[in-house]
């Protein structure tokens, strides 16, 4: 098959060879054609007639060498051509190696290792936008696996938790390298996917997402107790039965977010975007909601305010 395909390829190299040749030798004649002994004969003079078949000579020696500067021309260009192609190759390789090694370090026991993992695939989805969603996926998957808040489960945890453990650390403190995952996904650039970033069931306690990106994802069923997150992007999120007690989300845009069933006791939504935000079921006991946006928020029997109740509602 091999020998086969390379005779194609030579064979329609010498096809191409003899083309340019025949164009080179026979086509200035055709343009510039030579005098007919008729009209050499009306010609007085054999010097007249001598200077004018010079003449013709000339025309198509020039002629012939445009033409030869023209397939030389074509010849550079197919080879920046190839020369490119062979380049967006070898990259596209350099791209696959530092996958896969970034994927490796991800599964190293060895923190220093995953955090590298972790920002050599940042640094791929932002030289590589056809390699952004696929990074998005895999670090997201490693949030769910180290981070994982396996509610509804036989030996889950209880959701929520009786009591806000308020002693516990910083989730860049007991867990760096999630934290740092979670910081990507947040500034990640925009992918030519449009799928949503899946987050659901997710130990984020304490975490620091402040002015994250994380508009349109799923992190239902999720806990983000005294989570850090002021100015964040989380429009049309769906934060089902989510844990977000004593969270700060100062500011933080959440038009037509999805919060049925939520726990926001205690929480800071001061000056928070909840236009539209979809609120029924959702606990807001001694939550700050002075200079919230509540227009049009989706309200019921269940959902609880904290007192004294917001005027606007």
């Amino acid at each position: 098959m091999r020998r086969f395909l390379l005779w194609q390829v030579v064979l329609i190299g010498a096809g191409l060879l003899l083309t340019l040749l025949a164009a080179v030798i026979f086509l200035p004649r055709l343009v510039y054609s030579e005098l007919s002994t008729t009209d050499l004969q009306q010609i007085i003079g054999a010097d007249k007639r001598i200077e004018l078949q010079n003449a013709r000579y000339q025309l198509q020696s020039e002629f012939r060498g445009q033409l030869l500067q023209g397939f030389g021309g074509l010849f550079v260009l197919a080879g920046v051509a190839a020369a490119w192609q062979q380049i967006g190759v070898a990259r596209e390789g350099q791209i696959t190696d530092r996958f896969t090694r970034a994927t490796d370090q991800l599964g190293s026991d060895k923190l220093d290792v995953r955090l590298g993992g972790i920002y050599a695939l940042e640094r791929i989805a932002r030289n590589s936008p056809a390699d952004r969603w696929t990074v998005t996926v895999l670090l997201a998957a490693f949030v769910r696996d180290h981070a994982a808040w396996a509610v509804g489960s036989p030996d889950g945890p209880l959701h929520p938790t009786a009591a806000i453990d308020e002693r516990l650390p910083w989730l860049q403190s007991r867990a760096n390298d999630v934290q740092a995952a979670m910081t990507v996904l947040g500034r990640r650039p925009k992918s030519l996917e449009p799928w949503s970033l899946y987050l659901s069931r997710t130990d984020l306690r304490s975490a620091d997402l402040s002015r994250d990106h994380l508009s349109d994802a799923q992190i239902r069923h999720s806990n983000l107790a005294r989570a850090w997150l002021p100015d964040a992007f989380l429009e049309r999120t769906n934060l089902t039965d989510t844990d977000l007690r004593q969270a700060n989300l100062r500011h933080a845009h959440m038009a037509r977010a999805v919060l049925r069933g939520a726990h926001l006791q205690e929480a800071d939504l001061r000056g928070t975007d909840l236009h539209g935000a979809d609120l029924r079921g959702a606990n807001l006991w001694d939550a700050r909601l002075e200079g919230a946006d509540l227009t049009a928020v989706l309200t019921d029997e269940d959902t609880l305010w904290p007192e004294p109740r917001p005027p606007q509602l």
